[in-house]
């Protein structure tokens, strides 16, 4: 599976400790940002998002420092289903029944043991479908596809 993650200045550290919790067992591209210097989070969300909908990741991970920025600017493209989650019970419910594609965190509202646990559940959760692609289907209407 392919993973691309990105993050900005407010979640380089949680970003950091996924990408090294995650290089083992996955294809993990970093897009950044690499320090702490202050960017603008929207870049980072439009590139995984893109990488996502253009099939160059199966899906992404943002971090940033509550995750909220970088959902509503990956939700912005079409195909995303972003996520802020901070429990592990979002995190699988997401998977299942939205089918979520960007897992959204925030370095400042979790300790690095949770979200590593989140990350894990959420890469190991599967899409349900049965009467969720309906609901799916009526998000992507929304979208105009």
């Amino acid at each position: 599976m392919k993973i691309t993650i990105g993050c900005d200045h407010g979640g380089i550290h949680l970003k950091d400790a996924i990408v090294a919790h995650l290089k083992n067992q996955y294809e993990v591209t970093d897009i950044g940002t690499y320090s702490t210097e202050s960017v603008d989070f929207p870049s980072y969300a439009e590139e995984v998002a893109h990488r996502v909908t253009n099939k160059e990741a199966d899906l992404g991970i943002l971090v940033c420092g509550t995750g909220i920025g970088m959902s509503i600017a990956a939700n912005k493209i079409p195909g995303i289903r972003a996520a802020v989650v901070s429990d592990c019970f979002s995190a699988q419910a997401t998977r299942e029944h939205n089918n979520s594609n960007v897992l959204c965190l925030g370095e400042r509202v979790l300790g690095e043991g949770l979200a590593l646990r989140i990350v894990d559940t959420w890469l190991a959760a599967e899409f349900q479908g049965g009467r969720h692609t309906k609901r799916l289907r009526l998000v992507e209407k929304m979208e105009g596809k």
